[in-house]
């Protein structure tokens, strides 16, 4: 169904992850924004015009499935949107790369900016990033100086490959738009499906919000925790592969990111 067909009632019915009178916890389904911009539709519209308030504490892209957290009553809303940008927030992506050959684990160190058009890139020339012991960085005298620059790290975890994909938990340690996309893509292994690096891909983008744990203030502290199935469409580049048995080795993965 596209996104502009969907209703809120689609959406959300088996798609909840946590709710409580404070906060809504959503297995988001790809095709359709978190918050408006400059697309048609997004959650926090469609919702309104169903009658339910919510306020997106974070964005994932339109493209990207998974859990997305909305605070219900805007006193709640300051508190969560603290925790993302302080980094307490507990959050892992699962991603389908179109290739194979990567560590066991590694990390992306590689800045990123704004190109033309405002779309994000690396913020150095692609031949200055180079690969040490499963880490990814740039030398510093090849960082762009004539652009507003971030510090961007992404941690990663391979938990499968068949030689043509691989499956991999991917930690965002900062939070910047596009990073884990341009991070894996930059080093020579895009996701799968991904339209900012392949506009002829006709899978859908294997980027999913799979994992995330908040601090509940309202509720003493309580640490909420989910985890959000990815759907088939995810798993078909996998092949023959068990998804169960990924999702098994991915629990592995995510409890060796959480470790440091």
């Amino acid at each position: 169904m596209a996104s502009g067909k969907r209703t809120w009632a689609d959406i959300r019915e088996g798609a909840v992850l946590y709710e409580d009178d404070a906060a809504l916890l959503l297995n988001k389904p790809t095709g359709v924004s978190v918050l408006g911009e400059r697309h048609d539709t997004d959650l926090v519209r469609l919702a309104r015009d169903a009658g339910e308030e919510l306020f997106a504490v974070h964005r994932i892209d339109k493209v990207t499935s998974g859990a997305i957290l909305f605070a219900k009553e805007l006193r709640h809303h300051g508190d969560l949107t603290r925790q993302f940008n302080k980094r307490t927030v507990g959050k892992a992506y699962l991603v389908l790369t179109r290739s194979s050959g990567l560590p066991a684990r590694g990390r992306i160190d590689l800045p990123l900016s704004a190109g033309r058009k405002g779309r994000t890139r690396i913020a150095a020339p692609r031949d200055s990033i180079t690969e040490h012991e499963g880490t990814w960085s740039v030398p510093a005298s090849e960082i762009l100086s004539e652009v507003k620059t971030y510090p961007s790290t992404t941690e990663f975890a391979t938990v499968w490959t068949d030689g043509e994909h691989s499956l991999l938990v991917a930690r965002p340690v900062t939070g910047r738009r596009h990073q884990i996309r341009v991070h894996l893509a930059w080093i020579g292994h895009p996701i799968e499906g991904d339209p900012l690096f392949d506009r002829q891909s006709t899978t859908r983008t294997c980027l999913h919000s799979w994992y995330l744990a908040f601090d509940a203030a309202w509720a003493d502290g309580t640490r909420i925790a989910r985890h959000a199935a990815p759907d088939a469409a995810f798993w078909a580049p996998a092949g023959a592969a068990d998804p169960s048995a990924l999702l098994t080795a991915a629990d592995a993965g995510l409890a060796t990111l959480l470790e440091n």
